[in-house]
């Protein structure tokens, strides 16, 4: 299946005394990929659980078993900092304008951003009583800016600073699209190389303590990792991908996971751990679904959990702090308690989560895009050109922490 974006029809248009203005139809949208929907939920889940056991819910030999299994699972961030740029650069629109392009981002991320916003705020003045934030931070937080600042990062509801990240992704998109779509394929994956090459550094510089801060949570430190995404996207649409197939793109993800308790205490330097498998496994499935070949990710429920990740990333941490008013900080509960706590936190979690996604979520989007696709409908006027058409999917937002 050729995966090239198609140009757009450079139709005339007829002098107007003799016949009317031809409208230039839109460019096809992109074809969906499911299946990097269904990596979302289990980029997400891995966050989950990397939290679960930073709370203490498992002692003993649970405990344990948790470290194993998710002590890596902030690289859960890394993961959706490439997949956003790489479906931002498979859905850019040839002609969008820049406004409109921001105007879809907001609509995306701030509506479940503002609802989990408020939350957090009734959690500061009710068990478990999270920390006030001043005036200055908890405005910055709205506006997410707060990542810039070190200090401010775990603001009211801490997993939203991946989303200061992406607001500052979004705001450099519309440029670095312009570029890339200048590139040819040895350009960009020379882009893609040096991409990896700052992420190794910055890496370096972070576990030695050569900087002054800590690069895990702020911005432009993180976005190598979008610009790899967005790259490697570029490659497959120029149908130049190279890459290992689907089943061999997960084992070295996997590698690379479990290698970062080995190499590193975690943090920004985790990154350069799983930063290779990551960028090999996103293009790996979108071709699988391009053409057509096996990827159990765009299993039905897997692509409808996907679609819920991004409501459940936002909610679920406040869910296990509001938890902890009422098992304890760090219980370190035995392997059957555990589980049935974890298991209630997940499945309140899930639950909220359907609540923002159906509730919030989609009819927000609609409500605040509903201008825009008005005014498509409605007839042109005489030699102006349509906007194109929206994509059959939006790009994920990232998530987290």
């Amino acid at each position: 299946m050729p995966v090239r974006t198609p140009p757009v029809d450079d139709t005339t248009t007829a002098p107007a005394a003799t016949a009317p203005t031809r409208r230039v139809p839109p460019s096809p949208p992109a074809p969906s990929l499911p299946s990097l929907t269904g990596l979302r939920w289990m980029a997400a889940l891995l966050v989950f659980g990397l939290h679960v056991r930073n709370l203490g819910f498992f002692g003993g030999t649970g405990g344990r078993l948790m470290t194993w299994a998710f002590d890596a699972g902030g690289t859960g961030v890394s993961f959706f900092f490439i997949l956003s740029g790489f479906v931002l650069m498979w859905t850019a629109r040839p002609n969008d304008r820049v406004v409109s392009f921001w105007r879809r981002r907001i609509a995306r991320i701030f509506p479940v951003h503002l609802v989990t916003v408020g939350i957090a705020l009734l959690m500061v003045y009710t068990p478990p009583h999270l920390a006030k934030p001043t005036a200055a931070e908890g405005l910055a937080n709205v506006l997410l800016v707060h990542s810039w600042r070190q200090s401010w990062w775990q603001t009211l509801n801490p997993v939203s600073w991946s989303l200061a990240c992406e607001a500052f992704f979004y705001a450099a998109f519309p440029l670095m699209a312009v570029i890339l779509r200048r590139l040819g394929a040895r350009a960009s994956a020379a882009l893609a190389g040096a991409s990896v090459l700052a992420v190794l550094v910055l890496a370096r510089a972070d576990a030695h303590g050569w900087l002054s801060q800590s690069l895990y949570s702020f911005p432009a430190a993180r976005l190598p990792e979008f610009v790899l995404g967005a790259a490697t996207a570029r490659l497959v649409l120029l149908e130049r991908w190279r890459g290992p197939g689907l089943e061999a793109s997960l084992a070295l993800a996997l590698i690379g996971y479990f290698l970062v308790p080995q190499i590193t205490d975690g943090g920004y330097p985790a990154t350069a751990c799983t930063l290779i498998g990551f960028a090999l496994l996103i293009p790996a499935a979108a071709i699988a679904d391009l053409r057509g070949l096996p990827s159990l990710w765009r299993h039905r429920r897997l692509v409808r959990l996907g679609e819920l990740s991004f409501a459940f990333y936002m909610i679920h941490l406040l869910v296990l702090r509001a938890g902890t008013s009422l098992v304890g900080s760090s219980p370190h509960f035995a392997l059957p308690t555990a589980l049935t706590t974890t298991a209630l936190a997940f499945g309140v979690s899930l639950g909220l989560s359907w609540v923002l996604y159906e509730a919030v979520e989609c009819p927000a989007r609609r409500l605040l895009l509903r201008g825009r696709r008005l005014s498509r409908t409605q007839p042109a006027p005489r030699a102006a050109l349509p906007e194109p058409a929206a994509p059959t999917r939006e790009a994920p937002a990232a998530a987290p922490d």
